[in-house]
């Protein structure tokens, strides 16, 4: 699996938009995009990266909930490469398939959790690769360093899940993806929320 950072460079705000593609680009990937953000930049990139001969350069686009800063692009990018569009938002405009969590979806050449995250929006999932120990977030808050916010118990029961999960990268929706000390930040941040929610 391949991850490239889309928007790294960015000029506007705008979210993180990932890449996937297989690390041989066999027929048989799927190549992907989390979320689209609102950078027109991404479509040269697009059109410029290694996504292999005889394919679709972007086969699905999985959004991570559907605020503005991660979907806006969605009609350009549909329009453009004619992808699924797979989502928990079943308000958005060209969705193919609606999520619900504990789905599998194939990424690139990996298998894929769908997890939802309720929280930072009813409409949020995160994304997890077992055999990459990769966990892509979109918004959902998993560093959460205060004890005075208060958590909707879906969440709560949510980040649980997460925080049993082998996690080595997490590929946050903004900003660097962390690399380091996955597990214990995961396990810090349910006992801060655990405190406030009681």
């Amino acid at each position: 699996m391949k991850v490239e950072n889309l928007t790294r460079n960015s000029k506007v705000y705008t979210s993180n938009v990932y890449l996937i593609t297989g690390n041989w680009n066999a027929l048989n990937d799927v190549n992907t995009l989390i979320d689209v953000g609102r950078d027109t930049a991404i479509l040269e990139r697009i059109d410029n990266a290694s996504t292999g001969v005889g394919k679709q350069r972007v086969e699905q686009v999985i959004l991570t909930h559907s605020h503005y800063d991660h979907s806006s692009l969605i009609p350009i990018i549909k329009k453009r490469y004619n992808p699924k569009i797979i989502a928990a938002a079943p308000i958005l405009q060209n969705v193919d398939i609606i999520l619900k969590g504990g789905e599998l979806l194939k990424i690139a050449d990996r298998e894929f959790e769908v997890i939802y995250t309720p929280g930072h929006s009813n409409d949020s999932i995160c994304l997890y690769c077992e055999e990459e120990k990769a966990l892509f977030a979109g918004d959902t808050p998993l560093v959460i360093l205060a004890r005075y916010n208060t958590y909707e118990p879906l969440f709560v029961n949510a980040l649980e899940y997460i925080a049993k999960k082998k996690i080595e990268t997490i590929y946050f929706g903004h900003g660097d993806p962390l690399k380091s000390n996955c597990k214990k930040t995961l396990l810090n941040s349910l006992e801060n929320v655990k405190n406030t929610s009681r």
